[in-house]
């Protein structure tokens, strides 16, 4: 289970580590989270109580069961500053379909509980009040159960999708890297940001 401690769940790396050479590293240890997530035999299960935004809507999002407070907010506002999600780009078409996947991931905008449950981003959501109660609930659903079963399940599941995470987040880094961060957008974007002021886009 992944859950966090304070207000937010997450709101995802630094700026600053995308900028210049520290995006190459930056990049792949946080895509090896993934990979070693993808790994992992039981299931994974992310606790959200806080805003999921940027880098962590995609380490919540890419938990095989997300639960979620009513107040949670879920966003990829990578967009906005010059970038985009590399992850996001890889698994939302899998959640949501390529239409919402282009719209979420061209817009940025945020989401709440409501919606992202709607959209089939996150599994359930629980009143604050009760949350507690209703997520020790749902986890003793899965006590009476084989663990052997349970991750053969979890492994027939992934091979029912095919495509290899691994490889095609790799060949979105390499394009992320390559590609995007030798335009001037990109790098504008990032400056803009950690300057606090309005980017200026070269090509609008």
């Amino acid at each position: 289970m992944i859950d966090h401690k304070g207000k937010a769940f997450s709101a995802g790396v630094d700026v600053g580590d995308h900028m210049g050479d520290k995006a190459p590293k930056m990049l792949k240890e946080f895509h090896d989270i993934f990979k070693k997530l993808n790994q992992l035999k039981c299931p994974t299960i992310a606790s959200v109580r806080g805003a999921a935004l940027g880098g962590g809507c995609e380490v919540a999002l890419f938990c095989d069961i997300v639960i979620s407070s009513v107040k949670a907010k879920y966003g990829q506002p990578e967009i906005k500053v010059g970038v985009f999600p590399p992850v996001s780009a890889v698994i939302f078409p899998y959640l949501v379909g390529w239409k919402k996947t282009y719209e979420l991931l061209l817009q940025g905008e945020t989401i709440d509980a409501a919606e992202a449950l709607r959209l089939g981003l996150i599994n359930h959501v629980f009143s604050t009040e009760s949350y507690k109660e209703e997520f020790s609930r749902f986890l003793e659903r899965f006590n009476n159960l084989s663990t052997t079963v349970v991750q053969y399940t979890k492994k027939a599941i992934r091979l029912g999708m095919k495509d290899d995470f691994d490889a095609q987040i790799d060949q979105v880094e390499a394009f992320y890297l390559d590609e995007l961060m030798k335009t001037h957008d990109a790098n504008e974007g990032l400056q803009a940001f950690v300057e606090k002021r309005r980017p200026e886009w070269q090509n609008r």
